[in-house]
């Protein structure tokens, strides 16, 4: 029995041992190719075509590089690890990081303090996620998907320092989260003109986007992205932005589109300074309880040291429109630096409308406002109705909303309100909810570039489009008005 005990432990040992296996790059300066891997340690990754393979863990030393500039694609082992101390590059048109196996997914990639990444139209799918240790991160153009937790459990991107630039990305139907960020990590990254959809499939009570405490010299800025939830998840928020810590908040959230989430915005914590401006917010109602969520806009802070400024968000369909909590504030509109200019229209639970619930005993601000879209123009008395504040409960701050104006509204605002494009993203075949009066449907690519031009006939409600995959900006002109939406081909 002795003897066979001794044999099994050497057998694990060995398997231990063989699971731990990597190789690691001989950190003299040098620049590797995937090739000069496989030709250097042809036992951790081999090749066949375009398609290269990887079975033990694979570390580039501080002081080399990994340029991958063709197009290729690297499939990795079941729980394997790729670790960077210097630097990685990622510059072709289409490199694919996927598992050997899609059921059994590798660890990730983790971006070690000081090493160096860009990463340009990649797609990284099957993997356990991007833990971002580095100050210098750039990840453009390419496509995140179908990641599990792994090496990154709090989100697909993990950051923990610096201004990460997280461009022109789609990020869609991850375990985790899309982008997170540490409770402590003071990260204030540039995310810009991403799709976002469906991320934390786990349905944990995290955002797509988690943000902690800021740097204080740079904001965080979220500007210019679609961030869609999967209805079927009824804890899974869209942005957060949270001091918990006693640090501090710096942000710009401006010109998102926001639907179908549990919740549109939260800004949570003291010592924090927001601008919100021109989001789209709807819809976000799908945990369907108004007692632990709903809202298009939720500030909460203990202590009143909270300024956020909140001008041309058009907030609809959500169970509250803003909610404001504690010793939170926010400027809705004032008469010198604010023009207001928020559209509300059936925010609301229970049967009773709510644009605005001041739950605090602070005075807000809140000029020049659409209360009602659907009844506008709106009367003192029409904006009383959908605002809950001092003249409802004696010990909650006023609201000082007048003037209300909904004359800023223009039909191009109700255009864009109204029509749709389905399916998004798609594979090609796409359908327009309706077809007002555009004469021309123009094409452009991600970086501003036609692709291609289309006349439009009344009628012209479906269409196939032979496009690549990549996110596409199509612009409808007609005589008075210009939409323009954001298409995702797959």
């Amino acid at each position: 029995m002795k003897k066979l005990l001794l044999t099994l432990f050497a057998s694990f040992g060995v398997m231990v041992m063989l699971s731990a296996q990597s190789y690691t790059t001989p950190d003299t300066g040098v620049i590797y190719s995937l090739d000069d891997l496989v030709a250097l340690s042809p036992s951790t990754i081999s090749v066949s075509g375009s398609t290269y393979t990887l079975v033990d863990e694979l570390i580039i030393s501080a002081s080399d590089t990994l340029l991958i500039d063709s197009d290729l694609t690297l499939e990795i082992d079941e729980g394997l690890l790729i670790t960077i101390f210097g630097t990685f590059s990622v510059d072709a048109d289409h490199v694919v990081f996927t598992a050997i196996d899609p059921t059994m997914p590798y660890e990730g990639f983790r971006f070690e303090q000081l090493s160096d990444i860009n990463i340009q139209n990649a797609t990284i799918a099957y993997g356990g996620g991007l833990r971002v240790l580095t100050e210098t991160f750039t990840i453009n153009n390419s496509l995140i998907t179908n990641n599990v937790s792994g090496v990154s459990t709090g989100s697909v991107i993990s950051l923990l320092r610096g201004r990460a630039q997280i461009t022109n990305n789609t990020i869609t139907y991850n375990d985790t989260p899309a982008i997170s960020s540490g409770a402590n990590s003071n990260v204030s990254p540039y995310i810009f003109n991403n799709y976002i959809e469906g991320n934390n499939q786990e349905n944990s009570n995290r955002p797509q986007i988690n943000m902690g405490s800021t740097m204080v010299e740079e904001p965080l800025e979220i500007i210019q992205n679609t961030i869609i939830g999967d209805r079927n998840l009824d804890q899974v928020g869209a942005i957060a932005v949270s001091n918990v810590l006693d640090n501090s908040i710096n942000a710009i959230i401006d010109n998102n589109t926001i639907t179908n989430n549990r919740y549109g915005i939260t800004v949570v914590g003291g010592n924090s300074f927001a601008y919100i401006r021109n989001n789209i917010i709807e819809d976000n109602d799908t945990q369907g309880s108004p007692n632990l969520g709903g809202s298009g806009i939720s500030l909460n802070s203990p202590s009143d040291d909270m300024e956020v400024i909140a001008s041309g968000n058009e907030i609809r369909r959500n169970l509250w429109g803003i909610t404001v909590i504690d010793e939170a504030s926010i400027n809705l509109g004032d008469n010198t630096d604010n023009v207001g200019q928020n559209v509300f229209s059936e925010n609301g639970n229970g049967g009773v409308i709510y644009a605005l619930y001041n739950n605090t005993d602070n005075a807000i601000t809140a000029m020049h406002n659409c209360w009602d879209e659907a009844n506008a123009p709106n009367s003192l008395a029409d904006a009383e109705a959908v605002i809950v504040h001092e003249n409802d409960i004696s010990n909650l701050g006023l609201v000082t909303f007048d003037p209300v104006n909904c004359a800023f509204l223009s039909i191009e605002d109700v255009v864009l309100n109204e029509m749709k494009l389905y399916p998004n993203p798609t594979s090609g075949q796409l359908n327009l909810s309706q077809n007002i009066s555009f004469q021309t449907m123009s094409i452009y690519n991600i970086n501003g570039q036609l692709i291609m031009q289309k006349a439009l006939h009344v009628g012209d409600n479906e269409m196939h489009l032979n496009l690549n995959t990549g996110i596409y900006l199509l612009e409808f002109n007609g005589e008075s008005t210009k939409v323009t939406k954001k298409l995702v081909i797959n």
